[in-house]
């Protein structure tokens, strides 16, 4: 009976860790089908997101390059429109993203843990609100589908890297 007893024991804090130790969550395709696949999941190895820039026209978010770290990424999109360019604080970063699209991304609005509200583009199409689903985790990286335009966008939260002093 003890024997029993120890098992469950072992299974139930093992379980438990398990729960704790969860700290990943993915949000999107919010968009359209179309354009070529890229994802920047290499690029959170070189340190948080640092800086977004955006390009967009008249209706659509057009492309996007995000810093993490010190590091740029490739650019993604096309090339035409104006683009716009922010920088996150050091230690602030976006714990949420909305915006709008229909068959591509018009609209994208970055929210950080400082407060700061960062919209790019129109506000016209099918909304979308992406948050972590684990608590004290941020925005990584990002993915998503791009062509001449940014065709769809998927939002990939974990926690603040803790070994990045010079970030």
């Amino acid at each position: 009976m003890l024997t029993i007893a120890l098992l469950a024991l072992l299974c139930a804090s093992a379980w438990a860790s398990a729960i704790q130790a969860r700290s990943s969550s993915y949000n999107g395709e919010y968009g359209g089908s179309g354009g070529q696949r890229f994802s920047h999941s290499g690029y959170q190895l070189e340190g948080p997101i640092t800086a977004i820039r955006i390009r967009v026209n008249r209706y659509y978010i057009v492309g996007l390059q995000v810093r993490y770290g010190k590091v740029w990424s490739d650019y993604v999109g096309g090339t035409l429109g104006d683009l716009k360019e922010i920088f996150l604080h050091p230690g602030e970063s976006v714990i949420q993203v909305s915006g709008k699209y229909k068959y591509y991304v018009r609209q994208l609005v970055f929210v950080t843990d400082k407060g700061r509200y960062l919209p790019f583009g129109k506000k016209t199409g099918k909304s979308f609100n992406a948050v972590p689903l684990y608590p004290h985790t941020v925005l990584r990286f990002i993915s998503g589908r791009a062509g001449s335009l940014i065709n769809a966008i998927g939002l990939h939260w974990d926690v603040y890297p803790s070994d990045c002093g010079s970030c």
